[in-house]
């Protein structure tokens, strides 16, 4: 075989190695967790059939302060106990691939990079958050949903990726435009009609992102979701009015055991007499 031939039928292998690049994440508006709650999840796992109306009467559809602790995700160690899935910020780059020319396909983003770790530890001090909800059913209907908020909320990530088919710099270009156009957590910017979760990167000097990585750590966090605070006037008025019905519903539960005491008792006193 003649040299040329060989070298026709030659393939040259492109060397692939992996990039690391960490980034400075800041909140730029609330970001909402939005863990599946347990009583969702229960339900999934043994389902309870329909509730007869003598059921529902009986049992509260909602417990607000369960429901809060419920929404987020927490980590067994570290100076943050509130955390995001690490896949929150890989899709949302993923999906700002298609609205940014020039960089790299949704497909391709999604095979050749990913956020390191499990889940992204989060800093900030949570609130109570309620707000009225279209369910996914046909008749889109109305409820209430209860959420953990951070009102300002920092964390740092560490990317991973296939160079040189992508660069550090193509990374932070999806980032950035992850942070504007799609967000994290519940009601983000990609949803279409919330504009939570958005972002924006920062130097690890910057002032606000030091305050928050520094005082809304673990502790606070802990004391945030043991001692649940209101986020807005519209939570404290709806949290209000639930904790009013729950003390009416246990008043009707007490008062028939109360009266069968009183007639027990004056039955002892006739049988006495």
């Amino acid at each position: 075989m003649s040299k040329s031939k060989k070298n026709e039928n030659e393939v040259e292998v492109m060397e692939v190695q992996r990039g690391v690049v960490q980034f400075c994440i800041l909140g730029t508006t609330p970001l909402i967790m939005n863990r599946m709650a347990a009583k969702a999840m229960n339900e999934l796992l043994l389902p309870r059939g329909k509730l007869t109306t003598a059921d529902k009467a009986n049992n509260l559809k909602h417990d607000p302060v369960s429901e809060y602790r419920n929404s987020v995700h927490q980590t067994p160690r570290g100076d943050s106990l509130l955390a995001v899935p690490s896949t929150a910020f890989k899709s949302a780059m993923a999906n700002a691939a298609i609205d940014i020319p020039g960089t790299a396909a949704k497909a391709q983003i999604g095979r050749m990079s990913y956020v390191e770790g499990e889940y992204v530890n989060v800093f900030g001090a949570p609130k109570l958050h309620m707000a009225v909800v279209r369910m996914a059913d046909m008749n889109r209907t109305p409820d209430i949903r209860t959420r953990a908020i951070l009102p300002e909320w920092a964390c740092r990530i560490t990317v991973a990726f296939v160079k040189p088919t992508l660069t550090a710099t193509t990374i932070a270009r999806l980032l950035a435009g992850a942070g504007m156009m799609q967000g994290v957590g519940d009601f983000r910017v990609q949803k279409g009609k919330g504009n939570f979760g958005s972002f924006k990167l920062v130097d690890e000097d910057d002032a606000d992102w030091q305050r928050i990585i520094s005082e809304q750590g673990r502790e606070v966090q802990r004391l945030g979701l043991d001692n649940p605070e209101c986020y807005d006037v519209e939570t404290a008025e709806l949290l209000q009015t639930y904790h009013g019905e729950l003390a009416k519903r246990e008043l009707c539960k007490a008062e028939p055991t109360e009266k069968k005491a009183k007639k027990a008792k004056g039955n002892d006193q006739e049988e006495a007499a």
